[in-house]
């Protein structure tokens, strides 16, 4: 299965550069994401834009696939992407702001959606436990009876990839998917979260 990394925001509310490229434990995040995907046996495709040259290096450099989209906004670049490359079976989208993601975390997902049978999955956490992490929710809805916010990990069909996808929700109570780093707070929950001598002062 294909993982699309969505890597072509400046990462403005952040402050530090190209978020892509943002070191969490020392590690770029985009690194740490792919790395979850590459484990799980997925094949990785950056998608880029002209905001991001240096990731772009990057990606060259570390030998990773990346498709350089226009850059008109997320979904319309994974669509652009998707429709460049040709892809007609499921995919995985990501960001790059989620550095703790693991990969059996991807191959749940992976087995979930095999299970669900329907077009498309979404991965959420309940609201409370992203708050804690310092992920301000773009929006919520109710999952099994919780309050949840969405992470950012979906997987598509390509071949419906410009029409609506039934999708199915599935709600994680882990600690590291609701490690969303988009601003400097969450950056610095997350450094606490690897660092357990910080964590302890």
């Amino acid at each position: 299965m294909y993982a699309l990394i969505l890597a072509g925001g400046e990462g403005s509310r952040l402050g530090r550069g190209e978020k892509a490229l943002v070191t969490v434990g020392g590690t770029p995040m985009i690194r740490r994401v792919a790395d979850a995907f590459l484990q799980a046996g997925c094949d990785v495709v950056a998608v880029l834009s002209r905001k991001t040259p240096y990731t772009c290096n990057w990606c060259r450099a570390q030998g990773i696939s990346y498709y350089r989209a226009m850059g008109e906004g997320y979904i319309e670049d994974i669509v652009e992407t998707v429709q460049a490359l040709e892809l007609t079976s499921p995919l995985f989208t990501c960001g790059t702001d989620l550095p703790l993601l693991a990969s059996d975390t991807v191959k749940v997902l992976m087995e979930r959606y095999a299970e669900c049978h329907r077009d498309a999955l979404s991965t959420w956490v309940p609201r409370t436990l992203a708050e804690e992490y310092g992920y301000l929710p773009p929006c919520t809805e109710v999952i099994s009876g919780v309050e949840a916010c969405p992470v950012g990990i979906n997987i598509l069909r390509g071949d419906l990839i410009t029409t609506p996808q039934e999708e199915e929700r599935v709600l994680f109570e882990d600690p590291r998917l609701a490690c969303n780093v988009n601003t400097r707070e969450a950056l610095e929950k997350v450094e606490r979260v690897l660092n357990p001598i910080s964590r302890l002062s």
